[in-house]
Parts: C-alpha cells; structure tokens; sequence
C-alpha cells in the first residue's frame, strides 16, 4: 500500500493498494478518532458491488451506517439530486460529530464533496473512489460541484476530505471503456509535468502499472494542490483539454464521456498550439483507445466556451503543451478562441 499526504487547508492521507475496502472501518476509525454515524452516498451503479462490502466494514468497527443511492451518470448530478442528499442528511439527525462517505466515481465524490462542504456549513468527509479517473484526479484536492444546465461544475465549493482510500480491486469491475476513459486524465498528467510517465504509458498501454501510475498522478496533483490550493495560478494547468472538452461533451448532450471529451480536447489544443507534439499525443491516446477528433465545429465548441466556469472576463486560460511534460497557461481573448478551436480540428 502506498500513502501520500496532501497538506492543504485540511492535511489527509490518500490510500493507494489492494484490499482496502475490507479494512475500511479500522482506516476511519483512525481518521476520525471515535465511532459515528456515516452516511454512504453511491450510485445505482456501484451500490450493488461494494456498498454492502463498505457498509459491513463500518459497522463491524462499530458505525453506525445509513446509506442514499442515486441513479447513476452524469444526468444525476444536479441540484435536485443534492438537495435530495441535503434531505436525507438532515432526515438521518447527522450532525458535525458524524461524517458522509463517497461510494463511487467523480460523480458520486463530487457532489458528496458539495453536500458536506454545504451541510451544517460543514461536515467531515471521506472519498472512496471506484474508478480510475475519480482516483487519480477528481476526488483529490477538494474540488466538489453539481452541473447547471447552462454547464458543467458552475456551483461548488473548495473542501477537502479526510481520507482518501483507494482500493484498486474496485478497478476490476470497470467496463474496459470506462477504464479507458479514465486513462485520459492519467495522460494528461504526463503531457502536464512527466515525460517519463507518459513514455511509460506509451510502452505499456493498458497494461501499465496501476499502483505505481495511480501514486504517481496524485503525488502530482499533491503538489499542484498544496502550491495552489483554490485554482488562482499554477492549479489552472489541470484544466489541460477540459475547456474544449467540457464544450464536447455539452454539445452530445452527454454521449460522449469526460474523458473522451479530455482527450479531444488535449488533441485540438496541441495541434493548435503545438504542432510538433500533436502525432504523439494522439498515437497515445489511441492505444488507450481514446478519440482525437469531433464531428463538432468550432463554433458549436466555442458557444459551449463561453458557459465555462474558468473564464475571467473578456480571457480563457488556456493550457498549452510546449512540449511532453511541460505546459503553460496561455490567457487568451474570448473572440479569438473559435479561431484557435478551428486550427485544432
């Protein structure tokens, strides 16, 4: 098992090995000091894998558990569905001696995340991540949203957990795309920072090294966090291929997943902004069978720009590859981005 300490506004392990769920009674115990109410958020989806397994764990260290199952996808992540976990919360009598625990992917941890930071103006969380990409990106740092319609992640809070615990034998149970589209984050973090990680990538495929992979993108995002915790400067680089991406999975209505649309959009903005790394970029994403392309047009994606939450102003920081492992945050006047976004098609 490997242990990373994130040091933030609040300082927390992230867990990384096999077996974990099984002990994750004693883990929280640990965390939390004493026994407690814990209230189990999951989808329709992971529920029937591990909620029981998760909830046995808790109340034979002498939990009590109570637990909230929403319909899974992207779909359930709005307002109805967290005032509906809000409700439950306060049906249950949780107070800020107890604790809610995300069962799930980024999904079920984000919204998770934006119920504690909101409930009671605070209540302890922990992040049990079950897919690849809410391991190694979304459910660290203390990034929590729900989407409007008008996009993705407008309303959320900055809240870290207290724990972290990812299990990679809930990575057995993944469809191989949801794997692969998870696999898109972990290629971000090699074109962001680790030309080695992503030769590693390269080699290997999908038959890289989890634990190791899976360490090396949160020790990355690690330091990101504690540099800038609240997303005003160096933070900002994580966004690499969201901004376009975000507009490609607004205008499939969804269809098409957050890391599909990541993986588009990192192609469109290396093509655009660096040519010379556009053909490697893309042989990797294709050998984790990720797409390159959209049928979307430049104007289409910058309509769905234009609702996106990093932009100030008149400006969209974008983040540019200069070369494998090394990207800048390029602030760019909104009425010339549908004219970068055409050069990337």
């Amino acid at each position: 098992m490997k242990n990373i300490k994130v040091t933030a506004s609040k300082s927390y392990d992230v867990l990384i090995g096999v077996g974990l769920l099984n002990n994750l009674g004693q883990q929280l115990l640990s965390v939390l000091n004493k026994t407690c109410k814990i209230a189990i958020i999951s989808d329709s989806n992971v529920w029937p894998l591990y909620g029981k397994i998760a909830e046995s764990a808790l109340t034979n260290a002498g939990f009590s558990v109570v637990n909230f199952v929403f319909p899974a996808g992207e779909s359930s992540k709005n307002a109805d569905t967290y005032i509906n976990i809000l409700n439950f919360l306060a049906e249950n009598h949780l107070t800020r001696s107890d604790a809610v625990l995300a069962l799930g992917g980024g999904v079920t941890g984000d919204m998770t995340g934006f119920a504690a930071a909101t409930f009671l103006r605070g209540i302890r969380y922990i992040q049990v991540p079950t897919s690849l990409l809410a391991m190694v990106d979304s459910s660290v740092g203390g990034k929590t949203a729900i989407d409007l319609p008008a996009g993705k992640n407008l309303v959320g809070a900055f809240y870290q957990p207290n724990l972290v615990l990812c299990d990679l034998d809930t990575l057995n149970t993944l469809p191989d795309s949801v794997f692969s589209d998870g696999c898109a984050e972990v290629i971000k973090y090699g074109v962001l920072y680790d030309r080695e990680l992503f030769d590693h990538l390269s080699d290997k495929g999908l038959g890289f090294d989890r634990e190791a992979v899976i360490a090396r993108c949160v020790e990355l995002k690690r330091n990101v966090v504690a540099e800038d915790e609240f997303d005003t400067g160096a933070r900002q680089k994580l966004n690499l291929g969201h901004t376009i991406g975000h507009g490609v999975e607004a205008q499939s209505d969804f269809s098409i997943t957050h890391g599909q649309a990541v993986a588009i959009g990192m192609a469109i903005v290396s093509k655009a902004g660096c040519p010379a790394i556009y053909a490697e970029l893309c042989a990797v994403l294709e050998k984790f069978i990720l797409p390159t392309t959209t049928v979307f047009s430049a104007k289409d994606l910058y309509t769905s720009a234009l609702s996106d939450k990093k932009r100030s102003g008149g400006t969209v920081n974008l983040i540019i590859p200069r070369e494998i492992g090394h990207c800048e945050i390029v602030p760019t006047p909104v009425e010339k981005l549908e004219s970068f976004i055409e050069e990337g098609l």
